[in-house]
């Protein structure tokens, strides 16, 4: 079974995501393992806990690992029964291995940051994929 039109939109929008954020040298070598992780806040739509989330996710991008990083909140695109909007913030990490993910959560930045920001979510969910 070959990419679905979703798969390959998304896959193209985040290639042109990683090379914005990390530029074409690094984003062309990136990608060997997707870390995705969705957050959902203890105070849903609380700006102010929002921003203290989002603020922390950034500092992650100084992991010597992190290859890439997209940190987001829903799009408010068209809601359709496949569309999950229900997380407050969401973000996208780009590791060139498994080691390189395992290296980052161990990492003092990493572990600083759930420190920190643990108090501010309910719930998290983590989809790491590697390329098929």
């Amino acid at each position: 079974m070959g990419l679905d039109r979703r798969d390959a939109l998304t896959g193209i929008a985040f290639a042109a995501a990683a090379a914005a954020i990390t530029g074409p040298a690094k984003a062309a070598e990136a990608g060997g393992l997707r870390h995705q992780v969705f957050f959902w806040l203890k105070r849903p739509g609380n700006a102010e806990d929002r921003a203290k989330l989002v603020a922390g996710l950034k500092t992650l991008a100084a992991v010597p690992q992190v290859r890439a990083l997209h940190v987001g909140v829903p799009a408010g695109t068209e809601q359709r029964d496949v569309v999950d909007s229900s997380f407050d913030v969401s973000e996208l990490m780009l590791f060139d291995t498994i080691a390189d993910q395992k290296t980052y959560q161990e990492h003092p930045a990493h572990l600083a940051f759930v420190k920190t920001c643990s108090p501010l979510w309910r719930k998290v969910v983590v989809y790491d994929t590697v390329p098929a």
